[in-house]
């Protein structure tokens, strides 16, 4: 990890198994969708789809539906929160 990257986020994913449905925030709204793990300095979700701050999905569909987003990438420095 690089420099100005918070060192509790990582910590945080280690409580959940690959696979767990997680909500990840960043500044412009949060992912939904499975965890894939934590590579390079980034959260991997995979299937998943985007809400903006409103709460719409703006980005993808609904999980278990097809259109959903196959990989995402979330730079570490970019999460604001991560939940159930």
């Amino acid at each position: 990890m690089g420099w100005g990257v918070p060192l509790t986020i990582p910590a945080v994913f280690d409580a959940y198994p690959i696979g767990t449905v997680l909500r990840i925030g960043t500044d412009s709204g949060w992912w939904h969708g499975p965890f894939g793990g934590i590579q390079d300095g980034v959260a991997i979700m995979t299937n998943a789809h985007f809400h903006n701050n409103t709460g719409a999905i703006v980005i993808g569909t609904a999980l278990g539906l097809p259109g959903s987003i196959p990989v995402v990438r979330i730079p570490i420095r970019d999460i604001t929160f991560v939940s159930l």
